[in-house]
């Protein structure tokens, strides 16, 4: 069986941290942009390292496991 957890984990948080999709930090003109659907290098960046600290912390930390079949 194989474990599923990090893949979907993995492209939930892909899609929830996506700049400028629901939010971006920091905006272009503000601190915190919601749905500007625009982005730049530092919320590239700042994304990025919220991803790795969340999917790290959900997968190693808690230990998240999904088994299927």
């Amino acid at each position: 069986m194989a474990d599923w957890a990090p893949i979907l984990i993995g492209v939930i948080l892909f899609i929830i941290l996506s700049p400028g999709l629901i939010f971006q930090i920091p905006g272009n003109s503000r601190h915190v942009e919601f749905g500007s659907f625009m982005t730049n290098g530092k919320a590239v960046f700042i994304h990025t390292i919220i991803f790795f600290g969340v999917f790290t912390i959900l997968i190693l930390a808690v230990g998240v496991h999904i088994y299927a079949g």
